[in-house]
């Protein structure tokens, strides 16, 4: 009888060539569950895209303004932000697999409903706060909380290509989205939007899974990180420890229902954390990362590109392009986090997007030159690199409570978002361009730079403490 290998599982006997017996390894059910993760994301990211696309049709139907459409985009933002703390500790008490059906739900609802609004204030309710909580709950700790439940190797990598697929869902969608809002118009985009994410639900519901325990396997990796370390501790495989203050016991198993309630431990999360230096090093400097990406570029990049005289069309394409790129560039981001420190890797990525800002005004025109595809291609390496190495440090500093504190860090991430988009918006209408909005973004860059380069190197080892 052969022994089970790493995986959890028992290897299935063959026979080579020669006759001899040998062992095949099965696919571990982590790979399963990260690719329907990684679907998940993509059906979710559809309305990512959408602001950017559907804001000049809905000026020129309506007559509404650019600061009241940012508004609605910021109160999504807001709630996307916020949310994605307490859906951490949801998916810990009912399941990742229940609360990403929800979510994915109330994307779909949220903007099937888009169709029918006629008043600004409906336009609130739909962008704003159907979908916002939806896609809170499809955050990228929903990325965090499966690779830290279900591997206890490659987790940067594993994390960088689960945030990819909000670049892939960009890139999936945006053509699509600009190519319906010009014919037959942005009520077949909404559509589009919200069938991407309710096709997504039927997998999610038959193969993403709460955690390894439920198919009776360890993490991914968990039995090789043990040989290797030999003094990794129980968390590091992903089950239970004694980390950043806190008693095994309490350690939560998603899905297990046996965790104090969502809100209390998100809460109680956020109070150890903001006694930690790093937390809010960690805080601005992804506050800045969703002023400068989902605020700025995601929102009102199309919109200012159209100022200068360039169809919508091809502007979409253009963000399409930056989505592309951010796959290459996050994936190789979660390699990088793997292997080199996680605070220069951030250092780089947010210096490397303030140059590319602080140029933009210039290549913005009627026409797609050389030098705005270089642009595009650099913007689009560095979309969300930050994300691995911001998750990294979140899990090396606070251990089991790593996924929440991401939550809470990404939050910031998207209130940053939420102000840039307002006052872009703004500004657009005050002046009747983005310089300033560009120019004071590429500036906030060097600011998040110059933080994650003073983030101390000894932060794993002095600050994960109990703090009650």
């Amino acid at each position: 009888m052969t022994a089970p290998d790493v995986t959890g599982t028992p290897p299935e006997e063959t026979r080579t060539p020669t006759g001899k017996a040998g062992r095949r390894r099965r696919l571990h059910p982590a790979w399963i569950v990260a690719a329907v993760a990684f679907l998940a994301l993509v059906g979710a990211a559809g309305f990512r895209a959408a602001p950017g696309v559907l804001m000049v049709p809905l000026q020129e139907e309506f007559g509404w303004s650019t600061t009241v459409l940012s508004l609605a985009v910021s109160i999504n933002l807001v709630l996307f932000g916020l949310t994605a703390p307490f859906a951490a500790a949801l998916m810990e008490r009912f399941g990742i697999r229940k609360v990403t059906s929800l979510a994915l739900c109330l994307i779909g609802l949220g903007s099937a409903l888009t169709v029918f609004v006629n008043q600004s204030w409906q336009i609130l309710l739909t962008w704003g706060l159907l979908i916002g909580l939806g896609t809170g709950s499809m955050a990228l700790v929903f990325a965090a909380t499966i690779a830290n439940t279900w591997f206890a190797k490659s987790r940067g990598l594993v994390i960088g290509i689960l945030t990819a697929g909000s670049a892939a869902g960009q890139l999936v969608f945006l053509p699509f989205i600009a190519a319906l809002a010009q014919n037959p118009g942005w009520r077949g985009a909404s559509l589009l939007i919200a069938a991407g994410a309710l096709a997504v639900v039927p997998l999610v519901l038959r193969w993403l899974r709460n955690s390894p325990a439920d198919v009776g396997v360890l993490p991914y990796g968990s039995a090789e990180a043990a040989a290797e370390k030999p003094e990794a501790t129980a968390a590091d495989a992903g089950t239970t420890a004694a980390t950043f203050g806190k008693p095994a016991a309490v350690v939560a198993v998603p899905g297990a229902g046996d965790s104090p309630n969502a809100a209390i431990r998100a809460l109680q999360v956020l109070k150890r954390a903001s006694k930690v230096r790093t937390f809010w090093a960690l805080a601005a400097g992804f506050a800045i990362c969703g002023a400068t990406t989902n605020g700025l570029i995601g929102t009102h990049f199309i919109p200012s590109a159209h100022d200068h005289g360039m169809p919508e069309t091809t502007a979409a394409g253009l963000l399409a392009v930056v989505g592309i790129f951010d796959i290459v560039g996050t994936i190789a981001s979660g390699w990088l986090t793997d292997r080199f420190n996680p605070k220069v890797l951030l250092a780089v990525y947010y210096q490397f997007r303030g140059i590319g800002l602080l140029v933009l005004p210039l290549l913005l025109g009627s026409s797609v030159e050389p030098s705005m595809i270089i642009f595009v291609v650099v913007y689009g390496l560095d979309w969300v690199a930050t994300v691995p190495p911001t998750a990294a440090i979140c899990r090396s500093v606070f251990g089991a409570d790593g996924s929440v504190v991401f939550g809470w860090v990404f939050a910031a991430h998207q209130l940053g978002a939420a102000v840039a988009a307002l006052l872009a918006g703004f500004i657009r209408d005050a002046t009747g361009h983005y310089n300033y909005a560009w120019l004071g973004a590429a500036a906030m860059c060097t600011v998040a730079a110059v933080i994650s380069a003073t983030i101390r190197k000894d932060a794993a080892k002095k600050e994960p403490v109990a703090v009650a």
